[in-house]
């Protein structure tokens, strides 16, 4: 018996990306994390902070990829695919407390706000900038793939707006000596990470939780199967994702006497396959009139 399932030939590609985002990130991260010490500012550390989390998380991206490229197994029949589910799920949770973090560290430069060197912040954040662009750039081809490769975009791309973040503060307390400027972009640049992670958060537990796919009509798909030729009624229907990339479908379907199961069958997978995009189906024929243990009779689909 095989388990297997399709490749995706754009996940070396994305593998790619992610070590080189890596390096760059890396490099990065030792470079603003001693600009943002030397110059007394919190919106660098705080990116600097954020950039060792996208360490982590691209680290983290990149292994759970390697792992979902495993074959599935009689143990996991589905292979490893929700390894980059777990993936983007960590990755969401580490933006939520970097946001966290972040505002924490204001409240207390609120209170009392401290010395910044303006000009060494300018310098390394329109560096950081720099090297933020250059990575995002190198993930964007690759956020759609997966919800793992988007974590890791997202991560990359708050960085972004917390180098553009150090950059404002950074001009405001040279130009007219605020330095309230550097807790009040923080905690721009805080709200902006939490607004980002929500929505990854979310999707990767919809997911794991076997949640309806948000671009599937679970009241259009009975209709559209109900219209089958054959077909008396579905019930027990679920529509669920293994991955962000692979869909499954599971249901019973009641057909009229005298109909071909199989022709039925044929139809209703060309259905599935053809207008929603969903190759795993798993679909239990009843002839009509059957009766469920216990003596409940089937329900039929009222006409559209």
């Amino acid at each position: 018996m095989s388990h297997d399932h399709a490749r995706y030939p754009e996940a070396g590609k994305g593998k790619k990306r992610l070590v080189q985002a890596i390096l760059i990130t890396g490099a990065w991260f030792v470079i603003e994390l001693a600009g943002g010490i030397y110059a007394n500012s919190l919106a660098l550390m705080a990116d600097a902070a954020h950039m060792l989390t996208d360490l982590c998380a691209l680290g983290l991206s990149l292994f759970a990829l390697h792992i979902s490229g495993r074959p599935a197994t009689h143990e996991k029949t589905y292979g490893y695919h929700r390894a980059e589910i777990l993936a983007a799920l960590a990755n969401g949770i580490f933006l939520v407390l970097i946001g966290l973090y972040i505002f924490y560290e204001a409240w207390h430069r609120f209170q009392d706000p401290p010395e910044v060197k303006s000009i060494p912040m300018l310098t390394v954040a329109v560096t950081g900038l720099a090297a933020n662009l250059a990575t995002a750039a190198l993930l964007f081809g690759s956020r759609k793939e997966s919800l793992n490769l988007r974590g890791a975009f997202l991560h990359v791309s708050a960085d972004t707006l917390g180098s553009m973040g150090a950059i404002i503060a950074g001009i405001l307390i040279w130009t007219r000596g605020w330095n309230l400027a550097d807790p009040v972009v923080s905690v721009v640049v805080g709200a902006l990470v939490l607004y980002s992670s929500w929505k990854l958060v979310s999707e990767s537990v919809d997911v794991l939780l076997e949640a309806t796919p948000g671009h599937l009509d679970i009241d259009r798909i009975l209709q559209d199967m109900g219209r089958v030729r054959g077909v008396v009624s579905v019930h027990d229907l679920h529509v669920w994702s293994i991955s962000t990339r692979t869909q499954a479908m599971s249901c019973h379907a009641v057909m009229k006497k005298g109909e071909d199961a199989g022709i039925i069958l044929q139809e209703l997978s060309r259905l599935m396959r053809e207008k929603y995009g969903i190759e795993h189906t798993t679909i239990q024929m009843e002839p009509e009139g059957w009766r469920l243990h216990g003596g409940d009779t089937l329900v039929h689909l009222s006409d559209p």
